[in-house]
């Protein structure tokens, strides 16, 4: 994004509490949890711009009535080039799984930066959309998340809950 474009923004009520949306009306580039260390709020420069964000409302929305698998947006996330690395990276892991940060190493060619990626993975400002939650520690065990443990264990849940093929009655 522009340094010098006006930021717009809006906020946006779902099941894991209102979430802040902030882009420059062409691309999506924040996400922020209501709570938690990635939790934000709009800058005071900033212009609310609700019909800015229809089509990520939409996404949103059908994301967490459990119908959308993958986000199609334009994204701008801001960061450094490993950050924008593992950002896409996060991209590949499939709706419903979890990968451990040294899996996401090691897709990456870096083995040995299973702590590398877990820093870029906390830095990630589109959660959700660039699906960090799915990332957990080597044992299995949820790990930080920007939205606290509370709401990482909501949406591997409605992952699962929704990647499971639904058997056919007779």
């Amino acid at each position: 994004m522009l340094t010098n474009a006006p930021q717009l923004f809006t906020y946006i009520e779902t099941v894991i509490g209102t979430l802040l949306l902030a882009g420059d009306g062409e691309a999506l580039s924040l996400v922020g949890f209501p709570s938690g260390k990635m939790q934000h709020r709009h800058k005071a420069e900033w212009r609310r711009e609700d019909c800015a964000f229809t089509e990520e409302r939409l996404q949103l929305e059908a994301y967490f009535g459990g119908e959308l698998k993958a986000f199609d947006l334009r994204l701008n996330p801001q960061g450094t080039e490993f950050q924008q690395e593992v950002w896409r990276a996060l991209q590949e892991i499939p709706y419903g799984e979890t990968w451990s940060y040294g899996e996401l190493a090691r897709l990456l060619g870096r083995p040995k930066a299973a702590r590398a990626v877990g820093a870029a993975n906390g830095a990630n400002p589109l959660p959700i959309i660039v699906p960090c939650h799915r990332v957990i520690g080597a044992s299995g065990k949820l790990t930080g998340f920007g939205g606290g443990i509370e709401t990482k264990q909501h949406l591997l849940t409605l992952e699962r809950m929704h990647s499971v093929p639904k058997l056919e009655s007779d």
